[in-house]
């Protein structure tokens, strides 16, 4: 049995030039997740020093390992419990939530499928209520709160962050409805399918990726939102970001309790993109290829 020359096994000059691509975009693409993921391995890691092995400069990665910090964000040294901020955040974050997809789908589905007049402008001014920096708002927003007597108050939390993730909510929403076949449409019109069972039962199932993708981004914006928490909010209704900001205290900043309580504060993000992972890649990619 004749051998065929090495020769003969090679691959051509532009298929080794695309493998050489792949394989420098794919570390490219290692670096820099490694770059985005070292700053939460530091936090995580200075969490688990004591505040003496936290603070040497340059830090020191040998050092012994405790829960002290984390012990004290769960009030262990204060007797101050973490769980009442954790417990707004986790109201705000879900019922806002809950209220931009309940408003956005149905909109989305008006500006897609079943277009509006002039539904560009409509388009157009949902995205430009976005160009108004937050810091601006804020005085007439506090004046509205306080002759409705909303201050610290977890519901204006919500109203607050229902309506600044709505128009996000409402464009991405948009772009992932506008991919669903018009056959299926019609062939539901015509078996008789009203509005609400066309959304419900036909739309939403084959949009939940996308749906998915602006639910984990409305709730990471609205856990994170740390502005209006801050000015809007006091005992009562305070969040975890506002929680966070209490430990940098006159006496210093202290490194491992500050890093254990941002550790804390982000597993409820952190899981939420974890369950929702797969659904978030397809959410995301949906539309990306024609």
């Amino acid at each position: 049995m004749t051998r065929m020359p090495r020769a003969a096994h090679r691959l051509p000059a532009p298929a080794r030039r695309r493998r050489r691509k792949g394989a420098s975009l794919g570390l490219l693409a290692w670096l820099c997740g490694l770059l985005f993921f070292l700053p939460v391995a530091w936090m995580v890691l200075t969490s688990l020093h004591s505040e003496t092995d936290a603070a040497t400069n340059p830090p020191s990665l040998g050092a012994s390992l405790t829960l002290h910090g984390y012990r004290e964000f769960f009030g262990e040294g204060s007797g101050i419990s973490p769980w009442p901020p954790l417990i707004n955040s986790l109201t705000a974050s879900l019922v806002s939530t809950l209220l931009v997809l309940a408003l956005a789908f149905p909109t989305a589905y008006a500006l897609s499928i079943k277009p509006v007049r002039k539904w560009r402008d409509v388009l157009f001014f949902f995205l430009s209520t976005k160009m108004l920096p937050l810091v601006a708002g804020l005085l007439p927003v506090y004046l509205v709160a306080q002759h409705t007597h909303l201050l610290d108050s977890i519901w204006l939390l919500v109203i607050l962050y229902t309506s600044m993730n709505l128009p996000i909510a409402v464009w991405m929403m948009r772009s992932f409805l506008a991919e669903v076949p018009v056959e299926i449409l019609e062939a539901a019109s015509i078996d008789g399918a009203g509005l609400a069972t066309t959304l419900t039962r036909i739309i939403a199932p084959i949009a939940m990726p996308g749906i998915a993708a602006t639910a984990l981004i409305s709730f990471i914006f609205s856990w994170n939102e740390l502005l209006f928490a801050r000015v809007l909010t006091g005992v009562v209704a305070g969040t975890a970001p506002v929680y966070l900001t209490g430990f940098v205290t006159s006496q210093g900043l202290f490194l491992a309790k500050v890093c254990a309580a941002a550790t804390v504060i982000s597993l409820p993000v952190i899981a939420a993109g974890f369950a929702a992972q797969d659904k978030l890649v397809q959410g995301l990619s949906l539309g990306a290829v024609k």
